[in-house]
């Protein structure tokens, strides 16, 4: 018996390093897959989420389903190959050829700065609800970008990652604890199997609005390769790859289950109010804040304002990083020579404050109609999303991947079913404002 003992104390001893190892192996894995979950989480929950169920009920449950399911292996193919190649997805783009990085750079270029407008304008707007300082909505979103550029200057990841991390876990608590009122107290207003048309030129222009960004741009798959890659700088160790995929996932179903619960808290709270959406930030914020309270109770209020501001101010910090970040590994990947000259670092200063300035200028343009940048955004970013998610697909399964690391075949079908649905509802989109726009 002592020897029997002896013997499978060894064993005892590996399996405990095994499972260490693999701890280790995870937790330095961690992070890429919340900074994708906190760009998300933002317009496409808060904003468009929420109208949804205010202005449909329950009845576009299913659109928020369909454009995470589908969107689903072109935004896990971003950190997929980057641990294959070691490389970003946008150094792959140009692999392809020129045609495949011209795309890309045109489309970066053509939704950047409404995008980054667009997410700041709702930050602008909730921020100037949460403080009580009264200004104009170009000068708290001045003001915002100007907190992000001081936080990412750097240029140091972890700063993003530390940042990230602890707003994540305000976000997901508060966020619960108002959906969990909302159940439990029962929205003022009865729900009803009843909806509001979808299928006009209103109700297909939204719809499509609400999908571009579910749970985000396809082109952000570029953007978690880049994360990928910083993550492996910052720790000093190379995931497997179902480490990196099990980041991804943690943070694309946690993103998927807040985008239901924000159309739940829409539905149960705001669906039958009678109020009209302003096409105003401010009184946007008001409204959202408002009906929330007036249904579940006042106490409730800072709950909700720090949900809904968390919840857009991880945005803003995500995607102020993100396109400098992407923007300067396509001027490297374009201009190999130039480049290599350069300080990386200075570079990354240099566009982080330039895109910062255009957005603003964009903002200063189009004034304060949030609804209306927030819809340009999102719809922008729907229709390019079929050519996107092709090139991803052509690069997970082109010659230079690793055999070992291309996707499954479960996932190559559903990556042509997503092509299908994703080009279909674009072709739709297009042939209703021909037809009746």
């Amino acid at each position: 018996m002592a020897e029997e003992s002896q013997s499978t104390m060894p064993n005892i001893e590996k399996d405990k390093t095994r499972d260490t190892d693999r701890w280790h192996g995870i937790k330095q894995s961690l992070g890429p897959g919340l900074l994708m979950a906190a760009a998300a989480i933002g317009v496409s929950h808060l904003v468009q989420s929420t109208r949804a169920g205010a202005t449909y009920g329950f009845a576009l449950i299913w659109a928020v389903v369909l454009a995470n399911f589908f969107k689903y292996p072109f935004l896990e193919y971003g950190p997929r190959y980057a641990i294959a190649t070691g490389e970003s997805m946008i150094e792959g783009y140009n692999r392809l050829g020129k045609w495949a990085i011209g795309i890309f750079v045109a489309f970066t270029l053509g939704t950047m700065f409404a995008v980054q407008a667009a997410v700041t304008i709702v930050s602008a707007s909730l921020a100037a609800e949460l403080t009580g300082i009264v200004l104009s909505p170009l000068a708290w979103s001045a003001i915002l970008l100007a907190i992000c550029i001081a936080l990412l200057i750097s240029g140091q990841y972890s700063a993003l990652d530390s940042a990230i991390k602890l707003i994540m876990v305000v976000l997901a608590v508060s966020t619960i604890v108002a959906l969990g009122a909302a159940l439990f107290q029962g929205g003022q207003h009865e729900v009803t199997s009843f909806y509001p048309n979808i299928w006009d030129v209103a109700g297909v222009s939204f719809l499509i609005a609400l999908m571009g960004w579910m749970p985000i741009p396809i082109d952000a798959s570029a953007w978690h390769s880049l994360w990928t890659l910083e993550r492996e700088k910052q720790t000093q160790y190379r995931p497997k790859l179902k480490e990196s995929l099990l980041d991804f996932n943690i943070g694309y179903i946690g993103a998927a289950l807040l985008a239901l619960g924000f159309l739940l808290l829409g539905a149960l709270v705001m669906y039958g109010s009678g109020e009209e959406y302003a096409s105003s930030g401010a009184i946007f914020a008001n409204q959202l804040l408002g009906l929330y309270t007036e249904s579940l109770g006042n106490w409730l209020y800072p709950v909700i304002i720090i949900c809904a501001f968390t919840t857009m101010f991880s945005t803003t910090l995500t995607v102020t990083d993100a396109y400098p970040r992407v923007s300067r590994r396509m001027l490297e990947v374009l201009m190999p020579d130039t480049m290599r000259e350069k300080n990386n670092l200075r570079v990354y200063r240099i566009l982080i404050v330039v895109i910062s300035v255009l957005s603003l200028g964009v903002l200063y343009f189009l004034g304060d109609s949030f609804t209306l940048m927030v819809d340009l955004a999102t719809t922008l970013s729907f229709l390019t999303a079929p050519v996107l998610a092709y090139l991803n697909y052509k690069l997970v399964t082109a010659d230079h991947m690793p055999e070992h690391c291309k996707p499954q075949p479960w996932l190559k079908w559903l990556s042509w079913s997503g092509l299908v649905f994703l080009t279909g509802f674009a072709l739709l989109y297009l042939y209703w404002i021909i037809r009746f726009g």
